[in-house]
Formats: structure tokens, sequence, C-alpha cells
């Protein structure tokens, strides 16, 4: 899937975003719960774990 696209994902839908980049597992619903509890919390985590794994530069 296209980054720009999983970037907006993470941005207006994070647990998508989470599904489609790490699958169903604890991440998934880590971000559910983080989403519920505010929509900053599950945007931070999802684009953590989308660019965690990148280099900085």
């Amino acid at each position: 899937m296209s980054s720009l696209i999983r970037i907006l994902l993470a941005i207006f839908i994070p647990p998508v975003a989470v599904l489609v980049t790490t699958g169903f597992g604890l991440q998934f619903l880590l971000n559910v719960l983080l989403w519920v509890l505010g929509w900053l919390p599950g945007t931070v985590h999802a684009l953590w774990l989308m660019n965690r794994d990148r280099p900085l530069l």
C-alpha cells in the first residue's frame, strides 16, 4: 500500500492504518484503545508504528 495512503489513514482512522501495517494483534488492540481515549494518542501511535523501522535520513 502506498505510504501516502497509509499516512492519511493514520491521521484520519488510526486503527485501520495499524491493521494494515501490523495485522490483528496487540498493537492493533492498543491503538483502538488509544483512539477511543482520544484521537491524538491513536494517531501518534499509528504514525510511530509505521515509521519505527525506517532510518531517519
